[in-house]
């Protein structure tokens, strides 16, 4: 009778995270911002791979105040699975979508006249008022009103009767640098003192580069995105990446690995395969470059990273067998590989690796204490 796992995901691979590392993080990040000031945690893009429906009750249970989303659609599903924080589009909402956000209690982020057209539009069509908070450009030159053109748009928003006006808000570009950071600052504290009664809406400018570098930026909200998943120093990284060995073979001198031969045998070898590739998001750049853990070991991943398939190079583990989990990301056996790692190797930021982990990799949720 075949061995049953422990973990059953229907594939032998999978993303774990562990929730226990979210509720760890949100206490340093409680730890870090003022006395006061509410923490805004970010959830887009599935939170940033998590897994929004399922993390957000442990971001709830852990006193975060509200949830950042990147559109209506993300909004709309979290207030399916019964979430109800205040929820922001921090991202552009079509026009044709603010009653949509309105109906479920999404707060929408405008900047543009057309944006208050359809916001009068949804209240005359609701009768309730859409809550929101205006994006001023600093600098990310993105999304947003100019900041000269800011203080009035304000002005006018606050004074429609149909529209809710609770929050003003910018973002940084470039919070490692503090001359960049503190003249955005500038910039966006010249909007606020020009703005009537600020006292009434949530003035808000940092993420989680900004709330560790510049206290005094707090203002009323902090940004948490990529410190509640622990994809910067001093916080638990949250997500692993676990596959099974399906398939181990033990092979003799000059015999090449996967497609292209791009590894070749130099002695007699015992190669493990796993059913991780290219489609589940793991760049085939990666191909020849990153390690596993197994058995307390690091291991070198040898030959292309296939669309759904890798090898391994388990040579000299002599009790290794089929069922076995290798580890690519995350801690196992006293060793870890953070996702930072894979993020040097290709040039680009880990929360670009953590997204990428396709949605066909089953998540399995675990609480550390």
């Amino acid at each position: 009778m075949p061995r049953i796992p422990i973990v059953q995901t229907r594939r032998d691979a999978w993303v774990e995270i562990d929730l226990g590392c979210i509720e760890q993080n949100i206490k340093i990040i409680k730890n870090c911002v003022s006395p006061g000031t509410k923490i805004l945690a970010v959830v887009k893009a599935d939170a940033y791979g998590h897994g929004s429906s399922m993390i957000t009750p442990t971001l709830v249970a852990s006193g975060v105040d509200m949830l950042g989303v990147a559109s209506v659609d993300e909004g709309i599903e979290l207030r399916k699975g019964g979430i109800t924080l205040p929820i922001i589009v921090l991202g552009v909402t079509p026009e044709w979508a603010i009653t949509s956000a309105v109906e479920n209690d999404i707060i929408v982020s405008i900047f543009t006249r057309e944006h208050v057209n359809a916001c009068i539009y949804a209240y005359k069509k609701l009768k309730k008022k859409p809550c929101v908070h205006i994006k001023v450009d600093t600098g990310m030159h993105r999304i947003g009103i100019s900041c000269d053109d800011a203080p009035a748009f304000i002005k006018e928003v606050a004074s429609i009767e149909e529209i809710q006006l609770e929050g003003i808000f910018s973002h940084l570009a470039c919070a490692e640098n503090k001359q960049i950071t503190m003249k955005q600052n500038t910039l966006f504290q010249n909007v606020i003192n020009k703005v009537e009664n600020t006292d009434k809406y949530k003035i808000h400018l940092v993420n989680t580069a900004g709330m560790l570098a510049y206290k005094e930026l707090h203002y009323d909200v902090v940004r948490a995105g990529i410190g509640i998943y622990g994809l910067v120093p001093g916080f638990k990284q949250v997500m692993s990446l676990k596959g099974r060995i399906t398939h181990i073979k033990e092979l003799v001198p000059d015999c090449g690995i996967s497609y292209e031969y791009s590894f070749i045998t130099k002695k007699n070898a015992k190669i493990a395969t796993i059913p991780i590739g290219y489609a589940d998001g793991v760049s085939r750049n990666l191909s020849n470059k990153i390690y596993g853990i197994v058995k307390g070991r690091k291991v070198k991943q040898v030959g292309n990273i296939t669309m759904d398939q890798m090898m391994f190079d388990v040579t000299g583990i002599n009790d290794i067998k089929t069922g076995d989990i290798i580890t690519l990301l995350g801690a196992a056996d006293g060793e870890c590989i953070p996702i930072s790692d894979w993020a040097e190797k290709l040039n680009t930021i880990n929360y670009e690796i953590a997204c990428r982990l396709r949605v066909r990799l089953p998540r399995v949720y675990t609480r550390s204490s």
